[in-house]
Formats: C-alpha cells, structure tokens, sequence
C-alpha cells in the first residue's frame, strides 16, 4: 500500500482508481466527499474518501471495505446505493449515487418546523431504511439529519415526492459488537442524537437507531432537539439521566397523545422502546391522526424495564460549571454506577470540555481513546478531541484541527489568517504506521509541505521515543509552522505522536521541553 506520491496537490482533478474527482460537495470529520466521474460508465457519483491517515490502520481498513460491501449488497430503496468500495493510490474511497438535492439538516434549517404529513412521510423512509438494515445485523449508530438525504421536490410535488436516502453507513458496526464502542474504546454517534446505551458502553442493536431516530422526529416537529445543554458533556449526561421535555410543551397545538409516543422512544432502556423503527413511525402517525397504510396494531403493551435503569435518589449526575467537573456525593450511599462507563467514554469524545486544571494557569489534557497519554498546556487555550483519531490544544484549537484532520489537502484557510501569538499548539494521536520508519511515515500524518531534521533519541513517558525538528508549510502560501514531533515507540502497542507546532519566531523552547519530560500515558 503506497501512500499517494504528492500529498500537496489537491484531490479536484485527479485520478482515484476509475474515479476522476470533479469537485468537493461536503467534509465531516473523517472524510470528504467529492463529486466524480466514473470513466468506465460515465455517469456522475459520490465519491467519499477517508482521512489518508486510516488507510494505515490495517484493522480499520478491512472492517471498512467489509461493512461497505455489506451496505452495499442491501439494494434498499431508501439506502443510499454503493457502487463500489475499495483502495486506491492509498486511499480509501466509497462510491455512491449522488443525489442533487438538500440533506435533513439543510431542509430544516431552511424550512423550521415541518408539517405532521411531511415529516411522518420522511421519517416513514428513514424507519424502512433502518429496519432493513437491522435485519442483515447492521447498526447504523449515527442516525441524524445531516446523514439523511433527500431527492425531489416538496410534499406536494406530485410526480416527484421527495425520496429519502440514509447514508453514511459505512462505518458502522454490526449488531453482534458486545458494546456501542469503537475497538479503541470510543463510541461512535452524535450527542445530540446518541442513545444512553452507546453511552454507557453496552451492548447495541436497532432499537439505539430508533432513539436516534425520536430525537431527530421531535426535532422536526418541535424545531429544536429535546435535550439542549451547556456543554457536550452535560448533553450527554442528560441523554442517560434525564427525562426529555414532552413534545406538547414545545407545540400546544399537537394532540397531548404524542408525548406518549416519543416518551416510549426515548427510554432511557432499550427494552422500554418500540420493537422496531417502523413502530414507532406508525404510533406517531396514529397520534396525530395522519392516515396510516399498515392495517397492523399501532399500540404496543409495555414492556418491563429493569429495575436497575430507573433513575433513583440514588444516582445523582454530576454537573457540569464551566470548564471543570463536580460530583455531587451523598454519604452512605451507592455510586452512581449508571452512568460510570459513561464518564470515560465522554471524557475520551469530548476531552477539552472537562479539564482537570492545575495550579499556576495550567491545564492538562486528561488522556483519551484518540491520544491516551497527558500532557500540560496553558490554561488559555482551548482542547479539542476530533473522534478517536486525534487531539489538538491551541488557543485557536477548531482551526488547527481543520488542519489536520485532512492532511492530503489540507486546509490552511483559517491558520493563515492567525496572528504569531495564536499560531501555536499541540497535536497528539497513536498510529500504528509509526512502528516502523517513523522519520518516512511521520510526513503523512502531518499538513501541507513537511520537512523533518534527523531523528534525536530520548524518553518520554518513560518509554524510548526519537524527537524530530522540522517545518510544515502551505504549499500555495506563505503560511508555516515550525514543530517538535515525539514519536513514542510502545511495543507492540501503536506508535504516540505528539507535535508541538509554533509561528516561525513564536516558539517557547522551554515548554517543547516540559511536553518531553511531563508526558504519561494513561492506558
């Protein structure tokens, strides 16, 4: 597996397998989608290309073709349809029918609150979608609207109605996984939309499709999501413990037996919920009195939740104020075990959004399934974890990581623009391709254009590591950043990375010194 020979140039133009890339229609964190031309056919498809960073993960890439294959063979009228998933020039690619129309997402933004009819008649598509894909053993994990997609015109566009296509499942999980979390400990889905279960680290099946599937219908119906909170973290403490606001409270107008619908949905226990997708489409239907096609019985009889998952005195969340983390105890009593697994997993999402602070405006980033090893860093800046790829602290952390999350073409828009004193940080991950030949591979995990000094031996963590000076530059630009890269070799384990990177004449010696010598590895 070669890595593509000019990582500088960008992807508009070139040659991916058959593929000729047109232009770029969207970018999410671990991907870009372009449109293309399949020159073998001629016709026009989505071509989405993942971070060239995961193409190195032996154990990703074959986990990504395979479930791409299997999504691909579920020929489902409301699944997007795959054409082909593969590698190419070390890259690796789905391509999919493109669909010239809006997502979910940009249809509410432009449209607000949807009519009972038009959103039933959408959520009726993305239910079929999901239950099919249940039944092959896939999970989709990430139901939102943003990976919903819609073809043709409005509800009253006839010949034309809109058609609903569900994608971006191909990387999902199948339904035998013992948990919602990725094999490097993460979970995967949006905390909007995330169900306690993902949460919590336990098994999954559909019925965390359907949760996700409640949010995004009460959020089209009442125009906001059910759960708003300060920040990400409390979000997701409030999707294991607390009880959502009934959908009436928001819209008087509805009839009051649609809180009954969605308060099923959003059980915080699978087992409290509609057996399938459609089940609960149909009950919703039923609630506001839209015509329902399905003779089958729209109401259900409740199911038995365990004991152990109704909330108590007991289990108190902790809260959440500002940057740090209090937990409320009560002398004498349990833990609160519910949502235990569920600090760890949202500490390892979302690490920046609780700090654990130190004396002398220090902060220090906590570890996390991204880059599981702490590191100080001014208590000014601000700590981002972008999935369970990598973790970036800078004063200006969202633009840094646009940097990095696409090394092939990355973009230097938002860094040129930041003065000397904003222009500094860190960058930490693992990766498994740093094992061997640090000094070659290293370039391909770094932006733009990448020039690296002889490696220097040293420890860090208390492991042997090599510490390389160097540059990485835009290419079209003058932009530049000079960095010190440690590459911590740790075993058979993946290879740590940690880049500290500063404007040319903006560097602080000293503290590239403290990342050496106060670095530890947290798992």
């Amino acid at each position: 597996m070669n890595p593509p020979e000019d990582r500088s140039a960008a992807l508009t133009g070139r040659m991916i397998g058959p593929y000729q890339v047109l232009d770029l229609i969207g970018r999410g964190g671990m991907a870009e989608v372009y449109m293309a031309r399949d020159q073998r056919l001629g016709r026009v498809v989505a071509l989405k290309i993942l971070a060239p960073h995961l193409a190195y993960d032996e154990r990703f890439r074959l986990r990504f073709v395979r479930e791409s294959r299997t999504v691909a063979g579920m020929d489902h009228p409301y699944i997007i349809p795959i054409f082909e998933a593969g590698e190419a020039d070390g890259l690796l690619f789905i391509a999919m029918r493109y669909v010239s129309g809006l997502d979910l997402r940009e249809l509410m933004t432009r449209s607000g609150i949807l009519p009972p009819d038009r959103a039933c008649a959408l959520l009726g598509q993305i239910a079929s979608a999901l239950d099919s894909a249940h039944e092959t053993g896939l999970v989709h994990r990430d139901v939102k609207p943003a990976n919903v997609l819609i073809s043709g015109g409005g509800s009253d566009s006839g010949e034309h109605p809109e058609h609903v296509y569900l994608t971006d499942f191909g990387l999902t999980k199948s339904a035998s996984s013992l948990s919602g979390l990725t094999s490097q400990g993460q979970f995967v889905g949006t905390p909007r939309y995330i169900s306690p279960e993902q949460i919590r680290g336990e098994q999954v099946d559909g019925r965390c499709d359907q949760y996700a599937l409640a949010n995004v219908a009460y959020e089209m119906l009442a125009g906001t999501a059910p759960f708003h909170r300060e920040s990400q973290l409390a979000l997701i403490y409030a999707h294991v413990q607390d009880e959502p606001p009934t959908l009436t409270s928001h819209r008087p107008d509805l009839p009051p037996a649609v809180d009954g619908v969605f308060g099923r949905a959003l059980a915080k226990h699978p087992a409290a919920r509609y057996g399938t997708c459609r089940e609960f489409v149909l009950e919703l239907r039923a609630a506001l009195g839209e015509p329902v096609s399905d003779p089958r019985l729209r109401s259900f009889p409740p199911m038995h939740v365990p004991q152990q998952y109704r909330p108590t005195a007991d289990t108190v969340p902790p809260i959440s104020r500002g940057s740090t983390i209090i937990q409320r105890t009560t002398a004498g009593r349990k833990p609160w075990r519910l949502i235990g697994a569920a600090v760890a997993a949202a500490v390892a999402l979302l690490a920046g959004a609780a700090l654990f602070f130190q004396g002398g405006g220090t902060a220090r980033y906590p570890g996390s399934a991204a880059a599981p090893f702490s590191f100080p860093y001014p208590q000014a800046w601000k700590a981002s974890t972008h999935s369970d790829v990598f973790a970036v602290a800078s004063p200006e952390a969202p633009k840094f990581e646009a940097l990095f999350q696409t090394p092939v073409s990355a973009d230097w828009s938002g860094v040129a623009k930041l003065g000397g004193g904003s222009s500094v940080g860190v960058f930490a991950r693992v990766s498994d391709t740093l094992n061997t030949a640090p000094d070659k591979n290293l370039q391909y995990l770094l932006p733009g254009t990448v020039t690296l000094g002889a490696g220097v031996p040293t420890t860090a963590g208390g492991h042997q590591a090599t510490r390389f000076q160097g540059s990485v530059a835009d290419p079209q630009q003058s932009s530049r950043l000079d960095l010190t890269a440690l590459v911590i070799q740790r075993g058979s384990s993946p290879a740590a990375l940690l880049v500290y990177f500063c404007a040319p004449g903006h560097c602080d010696t000293s503290y590239a010194g403290e990342l050496e010598t106060d670095l530890a590895f947290t798992g």
